[in-house]
């Protein structure tokens, strides 16, 4: 006879599986082995095409740890798609557990450029190209590095107390800002270094702070108003500053630096406008509250003179040095403030196309917005 045909057959029926083996094993020698429980995904082989940019967050969201739920209990820290543990601790008071309320389509798609696009301002930019400047424009160079590093200061600093404020659940945006917050420092050495790099100095602090534009994204009541102000609005405006880098640029070292600035830039903006198109479909309700932020930003936009929300003001410190800088000097400043004005019109008009594509283009056909940016609609 051989074993096979000695086993009873009841015995297929009882046997145990590796995972009880152990259980029982661990248990005999007073080991707890629970956390060994396969979760729904383990041993499901990723399909993810690694020749086009590796291993990204969302090739490997499957089963449980793909189900982003609408409103979160997770106090403890927990990843999303990990087993409960009985007994956890709180380590976080998180007041955003409503996934509308910070969640965006494609914030893994912008975590993963952020990350891939990563330079250094040590070793990036071409500092060997600078050369001696005529005095008016290399202070004004240094004005102007002095205001943008004010700005990505309240850029950075402001993203990071809604991190701590956001459920695991959501990691996504969690990482996302982390990231932006990054790409802000390196914008604050990198401006600081222009400053300081070719003979000159810091100039005097912007107006913005203490201003509405600080203020205001600072005091923001909830993280969409907070967006809403530092994305779309402050964000989107320094974007195109950076995007005219380089006709204030006197050097290859200052075009490589809003080059890539203004790729980190436009990820934050992208940000801002994907998270109000997202929340514009998800709770159409909250429309008219959005609209109000925009009414208040749209305010900062016309009437804020000097500040970041309106770097381009005549007479403010920025807007004289932006006149120096794309006339070519303090004795061209009336030619540059036509160009600055146009550098203006271009700062509107991205600005309410970013509305539009974030869902409340309304506002620019029933009379919602300012009167004064309506000129700039058919312009």
């Amino acid at each position: 006879m051989t074993i096979t045909e000695q086993r009873p057959e009841t015995d297929q029926e009882t046997e145990k599986t590796p995972f009880e083996i152990l259980l029982d094993a661990g248990k005999e020698h007073g080991y707890k082995l629970d956390w060994l429980r396969k979760g729904e995904s383990f041993g499901q082989k990723l399909e993810a095409d690694l020749t086009k940019g590796g291993l990204l967050l969302q090739d490997i969201e499957q089963g449980r740890e793909d189900e982003i739920p609408e409103h979160s209990e997770n106090y403890t820290g927990r990843p999303r798609g990990a087993i409960e543990r009985v007994g956890a601790p709180r380590i976080g008071d998180y007041k955003i557990r409503n996934k509308g309320d910070v969640w965006l389509r494609n914030a893994a798609d912008l975590y993963e450029e952020a990350i891939q696009r990563q330079w250094s301002s040590a070793t990036d930019i071409p500092w060997d190209t600078l050369q001696p400047l005529p005095d008016d424009i290399e202070m004004a160079q240094c004005d102007l590095a002095t205001f943008l590093t004010d700005v990505e200061f309240v850029a950075g600093d402001v993203p990071g107390k809604w991190i701590a404020e956001t459920s695991p659940d959501f990691y996504e945006p969690r990482m996302f800002l982390i990231s932006q917050i990054m790409d802000e420092a390196r914008h604050l050495d990198v401006f600081r270094k222009r400053a300081l790099a070719n003979g000159g100095a810091l100039m005097q602090q912007s107006r913005a702070f203490g201003g509405s534009f600080s203020g205001g994204i600072d005091n923001a009541r909830d993280f969409t108003e907070m967006s809403a102000r530092l994305h779309i609005s402050g964000e989107g405006l320094v974007l195109t500053i950076f995007r005219m880098g380089e006709r204030m640029s006197y050097n290859d070292a200052e075009k490589h630096i809003y080059r890539l600035a203004a790729s980190d830039e436009s990820r934050h903006v992208a940000f801002g406008v994907l998270h109000l198109k997202y929340l514009s479909e998800v709770q159409p309700e909250r429309k008219e509250e959005i609209h109000n932020y925009l009414d208040e930003v749209e305010q900062g936009l016309v009437f804020s003179t000097g500040s970041s929300q309106n770097p381009l003001a005549r007479g403010g410190i920025s807007g004289n040095s932006l006149a120096i800088l794309l006339g070519g000097g303090a004795d061209k400043m009336e030619e540059g403030e036509q160009i600055a004005m146009a550098m203006r019109q271009r700062q509107i008009k991205e600005y309410i196309q970013r509305v539009r594509v974030a869902g409340f283009g309304e506002r620019f056909e029933n009379g919602r917005a300012m009167p004064i940016l309506q000129q700039y609609i058919a312009a």
